[in-house]
């Protein structure tokens, strides 16, 4: 059975951590063949939209596993196998597998449908749009383990939440409930267990349906965007503006509006 599904339709593709009876941690096996997906997808022109959900109803990813992946990393353990042998070698496969500082280029939903915990809940901070389960437990544990957050967990989480929720996280290392936290505004929707599948991929599907390049480039925007200045965002905005007025699908869009049809968007 392999540890990572995938599959993909109407220009939406579906990424299944795939261990539950491990909770979805991920193993040195998982992370290497995560990396390796995110890698192709970047590529891949056909996938205009991602979602990324755990097998299972109980937990979405419960970080890296504490049997295989930590002794590895920190060095208590030499290397067994080829995965574990790669993570050893090449770190930067941990930070590609959660996304950290990787830019697939397209947009990424994540489908919590259980609880995320350390590096699932980095993993999950790492998507640009979250739909979550009721009820499921949200947190970084790490602290209580002697570590850190290091796959972007104390970097993004103030960005996403006030600063004394973050702390609160990050500093009692004690999980805290969808339902709780849904007012701070983490995730996009929370709804019943059964309908986050579903829901996730009715956003990607709504995302694919739109022009790429305009989904790529607003995108691109609102990330470089955080760290500006008005103006500086403002000029970022006009220029992207500039390139898409010259494609194809500029002209496609506003056509098929007035035509009363749907538009065949190219990507050109």
């Amino acid at each position: 059975m392999s540890v990572l599904e995938y599959t993909a339709e109407n220009h939406v593709g579906l990424v299944t951590l795939n261990r539950h009876e491990a909770r979805n941690s991920m193993n040195p096996e998982l992370i290497v063949r995560l990396a390796e997906l995110w890698t192709r997808l970047e590529e891949d022109e056909s996938v205009r939209s991602v979602v990324l959900t755990g097998a299972g109803d109980s937990t979405f990813c419960s970080g890296f596993d504490l049997g295989t992946t930590i002794p590895v990393i920190t060095g208590s353990r030499q290397p067994q196998d080829e995965f574990e042998e790669a993570i050893f070698e090449d770190r930067d496969l941990m930070r590609r597998a959660t996304l950290t500082g990787f830019d697939l280029g397209k947009p990424v939903i994540a489908a919590v449908n259980g609880h995320a915990i350390a590096g699932g809940m980095e993993l999950m901070l790492a998507c640009d749009l979250r739909v979550v389960a009721k009820g499921v437990k949200l947190g970084l544990s790490e602290v209580a383990l002697g570590l850190v957050p290091g796959m972007g967990g104390t970097a993004l989480l103030q960005r996403h939440v006030p600063n004394a929720l973050a702390m609160e996280l990050l500093l009692c290392a004690q999980p805290i409930l969808s339902d709780d936290i849904a007012p701070s505004g983490l995730f996009n929707r929370l709804v019943d267990r059964e309908a986050v599948l579903s829901e996730s991929l009715t956003i990607a599907e709504v995302i694919a349906g739109n022009a790429p390049l305009a989904v790529r480039a607003a995108r691109n925007v609102v990330r470089r965007s955080i760290d500006l200045t008005e103006s500086e965002a403002l000029q970022l905005e006009s220029e992207a503006g500039a390139q898409l007025s010259q494609t194809k699908d500029a002209v496609e869009g506003p056509l098929a509006f007035m035509e009363k049809r749907s538009p065949n968007f190219q990507g050109k």
